[in-house]
């Protein structure tokens, strides 16, 4: 088996789909190291990996004996909407019929799953195999069953428990009880049980059996009303869930045909009357500009025409008025130069520019054409009116019709909204459906409590029965003294007592060797420990030196238990001859630097074929 893809959705601290690559490198790169601080999610994808190959059955860290629907609930990311799908997958590659086949195996839900249930959907090579999906328990325990999934998946806490403790944490228990195939034993045990159960009838006399068949009789009166009442509740949820959906429809038939919106009837006419006052307003403003200068912008280029040729107008008329002056000033100028001592030529230089510049504003005279007769006054009003009134107005105007392009878009919207309600009567039978929807799931929901809870009363009466059941039996076979039934059993049971303990000795013999081993090599110490014992009904281990003498625990340092608690799994995980890939979250957290260096180098690398670190 090689892990090959791990897939969160929504799924933890996981928001969205998040894809993980798992395959290994080359034979010799078997490790495969996923670095993250604490509370980064982690120990989130090793629930993953449990969740998807054990679904209900998987031992998460953070389930805490919640339930399964409510465990899947709180997986949902806290981020993700109501309405969001969260699910696992994990893809390996596994040997069927002599060829490699990738199985993906994925687990979907909502955030509400119904009953507590999630979607299993299974596929061999991207073919859906529905034979999987109906017997997936029963086949993943071929493959990796889950007694002794901790050998495969585990974590630094993990390490840590059995490190300190003298006695194994009830995971390691099973994983060893499961690797040794004491369930076989106990199987049989039970099978004793029922054996002498059956037994009983003839054993017993007349009014004993009476009595007997009295108890069985009730006993069988209750499973019979127990099923029954199993078998409604069943038809009541079955109506609950028909009921539930019957109103998402009739609310659904609310929306649809607009009673929400005949139900904001009021606000909306509100609004309706509002849009219109607001856009009769805007109406008005733009009226009254209108009124003004405002129409003068259709004729803007009149209008500037108009305004250059005053300035003309106004500066031929400054001229006309300023000529006796300038002919005055350019005589002054001409004898202040006479008299200053320049030469003549320079004198008539000056004289030439003088009469050059007369002449000029001559030309500007007889070329400019009178026709306006503005004044001053005029002409600044008109610059006025064109630089800074009509772009006022203009800029003011167009800001208006925005403003009443969205108000009669509003307008057309809420009269669309109204057109749409729901009228009184369609309104009223709407309200009517919903409000008949609400009360008979409410009806179905009482009866399915009360059914539940008969079902549980009802659970506690056949617990009592069947304790009395066996009280009066026990009396029974207390009494009668038939020999040969009594050490026919007895000799089974002390058959199946010696089987389990010849079974339990002879495979701790090998696990024994097995961690011993793992124990010395990772701790580059061969003359430590000589021999390991592990008791067969507690399962503690005794570890021995030199001449046999016990080693006190509580002698060895806490990286030493460490290094022991890894060899112990990893001892247990090779007895269990099972070629699986192993994934571990924090190995390394309370290990001096020279102890993490043997794990490093001596059991991550021949752990397995495969090797997942969860390191922070």
């Amino acid at each position: 088996m090689i892990l090959l893809e791990l897939v969160l959705q929504n799924f933890g601290p996981y928001r969205g789909r998040q894809v993980l690559d798992l395959r290994p490198g080359a034979a010799d790169c078997p490790i495969i190291l996923i670095g993250g601080m604490n509370g980064g999610g982690k120990t989130t994808l090793l629930d993953a990996l449990r969740l998807a190959l054990y679904g209900g059955r998987s031992q998460c860290s953070t389930r805490r004996g919640l339930s399964y629907g409510d465990f899947l609930s709180q997986c949902v990311h806290y981020a993700a909407p109501d309405d969001a799908i969260a699910g696992v997958e994990l893809a390996f590659e596994y040997i069927l019929n002599g060829i490699p086949k990738t199985i993906r195996v994925q687990r979907t839900w909502s955030r509400q799953p119904k009953g507590g249930k999630d979607t299993l959907d299974v596929s061999v090579d991207d073919w859906a195999d529905d034979v999987l999906v109906q017997t997936w328990d029963e086949w993943i325990e071929t493959v990796l069953p889950l007694g002794i999934s901790s050998l495969f998946l585990f974590d630094g806490e993990q390490i840590k428990e059995l490190a300190e403790q003298a006695i194994p944490p009830a995971p390691v228990v099973e994983a060893i009880r499961a690797m040794l195939g004491l369930e076989l034993a106990d199987r049989l045990a039970l099978d004793l049980d029922v054996l002498t159960q059956r037994k009983q009838k003839s054993l017993a006399n007349t009014q004993e059996l009476h009595d007997l068949e009295k108890i069985e009789h009730r006993l069988a009166e209750q499973k019979a009303t127990q099923e029954a009442a199993a078998t409604r509740l069943e038809q009541l949820k079955m109506q609950v869930e028909q009921a539930t959906t019957n109103l998402q429809t009739a609310e659904a038939n609310f929306r649809t045909k607009g009673g929400d919106i005949a139900s904001d009837r009021p606000q909306l006419e509100a609004k309706l009357a509002s849009l219109q006052q607001t856009a009769d307003d805007i109406r008005n403003q733009l009226c009254h500009q209108a009124a003004a200068e405002l129409p003068l912008l259709l004729i803007q280029p009149l209008l500037q025409k108009a305004q250059a040729q005053g300035q003309k107008e106004l500066r031929r008329q400054q001229i006309e008025m300023s000529q006796d002056l300038i002919a005055e000033r350019d005589q002054k100028l001409l004898d202040i130069l006479a008299t200053a001592g320049l030469s003549s030529a320079q004198i008539q230089s000056v004289q030439a520019f003088l009469t050059q510049e007369n002449t000029s504003l001559e030309q500007t005279i007889q070329s400019s054409d009178v026709w306006l007769g503005a004044d001053a006054n005029a002409i600044n009003h008109l610059t006025l009116l064109l630089n800074t009134l009509l772009p006022n107005q203009q800029q003011t105007a167009q800001n208006q019709l925005k403003a009443l392009e969205q108000t009669l878009t509003s307008l057309d919207n809420t009269e669309r909204l109204l057109a749409k309600a729901a009228s009184p009567e369609v309104y009223a039978q709407l309200k009517a459906d919903i409000a008949i929807a609400q009360t008979n799931l409410d009806v179905l929901q009482e009866q399915s409590s009360v059914f539940e809870k008969k079902c549980d009363e009802l659970e506690k009466e056949i617990i009592s029965t069947h304790k009395e059941l066996t009280k009066y039996s026990d009396q029974i076979l207390n009494r009668q003294a038939i020999a040969h039934f009594l050490s026919t059993v007895a000799k089974a049971q002390a058959t199946l007592v010696q089987f389990r303990q010849n079974l339990t000795l002879r495979k701790l013999a090998d696990l024994e060797t097995s961690i011993r081993d793992c124990f010395l090599y990772l701790l580059h110490k061969n003359n430590l420990v000589q021999q390991i014992d592990i008791d067969p009904e507690t399962f503690s281990l005794s570890l021995y030196g030199d001449e046999g003498k016990l080693i006190p625990k509580q002698r060895i340092s806490a990286g030493e238990k460490q290094i022991l608690a890894v060899a112990i799994l990893w001892g247990l995980a090779r007895a269990s001859g099972r070629r699986l890939p192993i994934a571990i979250d924090t190995p390394l957290g309370r290990l001096d630097s020279s102890h993490r260096e043997n794990l490093v180098e001596r059991y991550f690398p021949d752990a397995s074929h495969q090797v997942i670190l969860l390191s922070r």
